[in-house]
């Protein structure tokens, strides 16, 4: 029996075995589980304020579909209610980057703003980096009018990709990488700036303070930094979490460290640049991520020797590679994010797979056998990392559950073709059924209307170089 039909056997028999309960005794776990959280989150305030007991303000905030943190402040007082939750309303997670609401379609009235409950999410309260002795801040993740995760929200919709892989005892473990550039507002051009390259270690000394101080808060937001690597470029730099087999929490963790780099870098003078390609003439910001799959017993299930690839990672691959061309949609979104993923008008950068190929969009690094893992090295470093991942995840799915032993010699020798236009990826995401059920019909109708209202709008931008237009 091979490794698909492995799975589709488990798929199948936990289908024999449905849970089922009374109203009554679902309304009871519900209640006793609502007020374990509200003891866990008490505790977890016990804590916090006995470290920073001078905290005066609080932000809470939620995450929108471009990652940007979205909430207000509030007195450190009322942090003891707020396990019951509280109000935002929907439209946090229609917003453009302006904060502008889009409509979810086209027969939507934005004006209509409901709100919706709001609640802690455990772990996320944090000291600020801006003053960490007064001001704290903290997650929250919004609910529906069932109790359930709020559809638009990319958190929920990466927990629901995450149940499907749990409840086939398979347990993805990730380690992002995220890039970025440092800019010194006082040079004119990023390229004056005097690096020694890649992995050089002697930085100047504005910028060794900047390292230092960012390693410190991180340490401070127990976030999983582990390492600050220079990249090739004059002024780049990769931030390296640990793995982990939490892969929303990570995810949250890459969302929390770049906005705690963009307010370091700030403190010192700097600026933080998160952009895919910020300057034409330079490589652009990626966000990497290195994944494998554990099965129940924490065994890594695309183990095999050098060279080699088994089953289930061939299966992998052929699911990503397919799914691909549909992926950029998320995993590029805006214009910007395309220019990152081409070398010239019509040719793709990264479009295939290789084993220690960083020219792959699917790489597959130098390990041991136990450490075997896929980089994907698609998505930009302004991507949403939930979104990136939930995809990224369904086009595993997608190899695991769709992909024939008889297909898989053409699907890893072929190249996808991809689009390397904003509009054109939207129309062939809006093709890929299999992605956007993954990611939710309701969601996935609403990113291709919102993607294509910022295009519109950007395309009616007259930039100055037309400008120089003779005559």
């Amino acid at each position: 029996m091979n490794s698909l039909m492995n799975f589709t056997s488990l798929k199948n028999m936990r289908a024999l075995f449905p849970f089922t309960a009374s109203s009554s005794a679902v309304v009871a776990l519900m209640d006793i589980s609502k007020k374990r959280i509200e003891s866990d989150f008490a505790k977890e305030v016990h804590h916090y304020l006995a470290r920073y007991p001078d905290t005066r303000h609080v932000d809470i905030y939620l995450t929108d579909t471009s990652g940007i943190f979205r909430g207000k402040r509030i007195a450190v007082a009322a942090l003891n209610t707020l396990a019951r939750g509280c109000y935002f309303p929907q439209s946090v997670y229609t917003m453009d980057k302006k904060g502008k609401v889009i409509s979810r379609c086209e027969n939507d009235n934005a004006e209509d703003e409901p709100d919706n409950l709001c609640v802690p999410v455990p772990g996320t309260l944090r000291p600020s980096a801006q003053d960490p002795r007064h001001h704290a801040q903290l997650l929250l993740m919004m609910r529906n009018d069932e109790g359930d995760g709020f559809e638009y929200d990319p958190r929920y919709i990466l927990e629901k990709v995450l149940a499907k892989f749990h409840y086939h005892g398979l347990y993805p473990v990730i380690a992002p990488e995220i890039e970025f550039y440092l800019i010194d507002p006082q040079q004119q051009h990023q390229q004056e700036q005097q690096e020694a390259g890649c992995f050089h270690l002697s930085l100047s000394a504005a910028k060794t303070a900047f390292v230092e101080e960012l390693e410190t808060m991180a340490a401070a937001q127990n976030l999983p930094l582990s390492g600050v690597v220079c990249e090739a470029e004059p002024g780049q730099f990769e931030l390296n979490l640990h793995h982990s087999s939490d892969v929303v929490a990570l995810c949250e963790n890459v969302l929390a460290l770049r906005k705690l780099t963009c307010a370091v870098a700030e403190k010192q003078g700097l600026q933080a640049n998160f952009m895919a390609k910020p300057f034409s003439a330079l490589a652009g910001n990626g966000l990497h991520f290195h994944i494998s799959l554990n099965n129940i017993h924490g065994e890594n299930i695309f183990a095999a020797d050098e060279g080699e690839l088994n089953e289930m990672t061939r299966l992998c691959l052929a699911g990503l590679l397919r799914l691909m061309p549909a992926s950029l949609a998320i995993m590029a979104p805006g214009v910007n994010g395309f220019r990152r993923l081409r070398k010239r008008i019509d040719t793709p950068i990264f479009n295939a797979w290789g084993f220690n190929k960083r020219s792959a969009a699917l790489r597959i690094p130098c390990s041991d056998k136990a450490d075997r893992r896929i980089e994907y090295r698609l998505a930009g470093a302004d991507a949403n990392p939930y979104l990136a991942m939930a995809t990224i995840l369904t086009g595993m799915l997608y190899g695991l559950e769709q992909v024939s032993d008889a297909d898989l010699p053409d699907i890893l020798t072929t190249a996808p073709v991809l689009p390397l236009f904003q509009q054109d990826a939207l129309t062939v995401f809006g093709e890929c059924d299999y992605l956007k059920a993954a990611l939710g019909a309701e969601f996935s109708r609403y990113w291709i209307h919102s993607r294509l209202m910022e295009l519109s709008a950007f395309e009616g931008i007259v930039t100055a170089e037309e400008t120089h237009y003779p005559g």
